[in-house]
């Protein structure tokens, strides 16, 4: 007799595997790469770093990073099959374009199942997939308004290039450096929804491509990847100051859900949050001070109306900010969050291809009693 074992909805604090990647420790307001404080790496290394320690299992010493950004320099640039392709995905968002251009970009490169390769060339189709997405996604947004795609600069770190790329022009290193620290602080954030889906699909064996295709379509959900624009619309809702506490009270009262503020597992200070909104203060102006003044007052309503409830900014209220300050557009946040985690997926696609167990649950019939008599027609 099969024996079933009662788990939470949503599979909510399940522990599922064991991962050397990262985790995430709500309670203390602390997540971590590897062995490595998340934001002291930002505070102390470059994207570059962390691509590494997250794909080779160490950070690098300076020989190694030069040897590195020589690898994955070259990647960057698009196959001619893949650049012929995005015209013709143009026409939808750059998310939805994505998931279609790095299938076609894996299957161009012939990518095998995951089962029938060994390490080293899972590593090298997984940088290959990395390097590639900041380049297709910045040339679909640039397509679809009638722009010209523009190639990668070989001189420009990861984050620079990226803006580069998606602007045309070569960013103010203080934006570069923003963007860097946005970057830096998504790669990876513990088992979340796109990091599963990932992992279940390679466990099945299947390709690189198609693990990190799963992972997008799971990020593209508002409910994960999308709350940086959302929480934007929600600032330019309330207006000016004046309006904040009305607002607020409103939303709380009508029990709406109050985008960039709250966390599945944080019960404290999310750490992302704190470092951009000292970024977002670093570059200034009204917005921020806008978005500041905003949290306040959420918190301190939240606290009258609903005292004892915990709710504090998640890592989207400022990243909306920060990248808004720094030029990229509302309808690009969530592929830019893309662009750096499609790192942290392949960490943990990577680690899962090491063990070749199925996830394979199951799932509690609820519908009326079998076997019923099949009517005639």
């Amino acid at each position: 007799m099969t024996t079933f074992i009662e788990v939470p909805r949503g599979l909510a604090g399940v522990i599922v595997t064991d991962t050397e990647v990262g985790d995430v420790r709500g309670e203390e307001g602390f997540y971590h790469y590897r062995q490595y404080s998340a934001i002291e790496l930002i505070e102390k290394r470059d994207f570059e770093d962390v691509w590494h320690l997250m794909l080779k299992g160490e950070l690098p010493t300076a020989e190694q990073r030069a040897a590195f950004i020589a690898e994955v320099t070259p990647l960057r640039h698009l196959p001619k099959a893949v650049a012929d392709l995005l015209p013709a995905l143009s026409g939808s968002v750059p998310m939805e374009g994505l998931r279609t251009a790095l299938s076609f970009a894996a299957a161009h490169r012939g990518m095998k199942p995951l089962l029938d390769i060994d390490e080293e060339t899972r590593l090298a189709d997984t940088l290959f997939a990395s390097a590639l997405v900041p380049t297709i996604l910045t040339a679909l947004h640039r397509l679809r308004h009638g722009m010209q795609p523009i190639a990668p600069r070989d001189d420009l770190p990861y984050a620079a290039n990226y803006l580069y790329m998606l602007t045309g022009e070569e960013p103010r290193p203080e934006h570069a450096k923003a963007i860097e620290a946005y970057l830096m602080s998504t790669i990876d954030h513990g088992f979340n929804a796109s990091t599963f889906t990932a992992r279940v699909i390679a466990s099945t064996g299947a390709d690189i491509g198609a693990t990190l295709v799963g992972a997008i379509g799971a990020l593209s959900g508002p409910l994960h990847g999308g709350a940086p624009s959302r929480a934007l619309d929600a600032l330019d809702a309330i207006g000016s100051p004046e309006n904040i506490d009305e607002w607020v009270r409103t939303t709380i009262t009508n029990g709406e859900r109050m985008m960039g503020f709250g966390h599945a597992v944080y019960k404290t200070d999310d750490p992302r949050s704190l470092m951009l909104r000292d970024v977002a203060t670093s570059l200034g102006g009204p917005r921020v001070e806008f978005a500041k003044q905003v949290e306040k007052r959420v918190v301190e309503i939240l606290a009258e109306l609903k005292p004892g409830r915990n709710l504090y900014t998640n890592v989207e209220f400022y990243a909306g900010v920060v990248m808004e300050d720094c030029g990229v557009p509302r309808d690009m946040f969530t592929p830019t969050f893309a662009a750096s985690r499609v790192i942290g997926w392949a960490a943990n696609v990577l680690e899962q291809a090491r063990d070749s167990k199925i996830i394979r649950p199951r799932a509690r019939y609820t519908g009326e009693v079998p076997p019923v008599p099949v009517p005639a027609p």
